[in-house]
């Protein structure tokens, strides 16, 4: 088990991370998703043992390892910019770390040999890094990585520089791999999609401190507060300044639609209520969706599904529905929200209640 304890790091007067308390357990995928400069690769620092904290502690089964140095942990670090040993061929550089803690021959081979088929290496093994693709590069430090059998293992956006098709594959694969060998595996990235793809727990950062953290689908879906929201949306969060009035939402002293049942607790007064493009449609999904008039600004398509701006009042939203909607701007449309998905905020950016237990 991995603990940060009150942990914090300053560069000068400047927190890079805010005083942060954390529990990692063996066996699980942890996500870090936050943007660039939120505090993700100084977490990881900080955790491996790269940074020590400036306040705080770090702790590894029980064991106070905040002034242990990295060489002396079992860590296996993966970053979005590969490295690797240029002198060295594939099979080399995966079994660098197995020769260094001394393993046999036999077990190096069998080692190698078993992560390059699983990264499709197997073909690349006499040749040098300098001689693949990038592509290939990071997927030989991915397989160093997988060898080494770390206690923690931190992936800093590790596949980014892969294709389509592999990095769905690795996305399956590495959760469960890491979780059968009991490690803490920690996968930083930019993207809230990749995020509910790898599942397992997430701590969403912003300006370094963790806003929440916890099973990923329930940080997607119950935002504690309009930062977490925002930092898990991709496309952006709409949003719509209301007024709750007994069994409605008002804008303008204008019925906008009913108070849904999960919201019914929302206090009578202003709120800002959120909801994901996914869950606006250009037809009614269900028997609790709402429907608006907005008007088109544009339409970008993207094969299977497309992307219709729109303005509501003085509010921009965004739509996302399946197929193909080639609408002309300027084109006044009819909209359904499916109320079910709502989330309400206060005044200081804590959600009042969020919404059921729905994607």
């Amino acid at each position: 088990m991995l603990e940060l304890r009150n942990a914090a790091k300053m560069v000068g007067a400047d927190y890079h991370i805010y005083p942060t308390d954390l529990v990692l357990e063996r066996g699980t995928l942890n996500v870090l998703l936050g943007p660039t400069l939120s505090g993700k690769t100084s977490l990881m620092r900080l955790m491996a043992g790269l940074d020590r904290p400036t306040a705080g502690s770090v702790h590894f089964d029980g064991a106070d390892v905040t002034g242990m140095p990295v060489q002396k942990r079992n860590v296996a670090m993966v970053y979005q910019q590969f490295i690797n040993y240029p002198a060295l061929t594939v099979y080399e550089n995966i079994a660098s770390p197995m020769r260094i803690s001394g393993k046999d021959a036999a077990t190096i081979d069998r080692e190698v040999r078993k992560a390059a088929e699983l990264l499709k290496l197997t073909p690349y093994l006499d040749r040098t890094p300098l001689n693949l693709s990038g592509g290939q590069q990071q997927r030989t430090a991915l397989a160093r990585a997988l060898v080494k059998n770390a206690s923690l293992v931190l992936m800093d956006e590790p596949l980014a520089n892969l294709d389509y098709k592999l990095r769905e594959e690795l996305r399956q694969e590495l959760p469960r791999i890491f979780a059968q060998s009991g490690a803490i595996f920690v996968y930083a990235t930019t993207e809230p999609s990749e995020a509910l793809l790898l599942g397992g727990n997430t701590a969403t950062l912003n300006e370094g401190r963790i806003t929440q953290f916890g099973p990923t689908i329930e940080v997607y879906r119950k935002p504690l507060d309009l930062t977490t929201a925002k930092t898990f949306a991709d496309p952006p969060l709409n949003f719509i300044d209301l007024v709750k009035s007994a069994g409605n939402f008002l804008r303008d002293g204008a019925v906008i639609f009913a108070v849904p049942p999960h919201l019914q607790n929302v206090p009578d007064g202003p709120a800002t209520i959120a909801f994901h493009p996914h869950h606006l449609a250009p037809t009614a999904q269900t028997a609790d969706s709402a429907r608006l008039t907005a008007r088109t600004q544009i339409s970008e398509i993207t094969g299977s599904e497309s992307f219709v701006h729109l303005q509501f009042a003085d509010t921009r939203w965004v739509m996302l529905a399946h197929g193909i909607h080639n609408i002309d701007p300027d084109t006044d449309l009819s909209v359904f929200i499916d109320t079910r998905h709502l989330m309400a905020f206060g005044a200081d950016g804590r959600a009042i209640t969020t919404a059921g237990q729905r994607g």
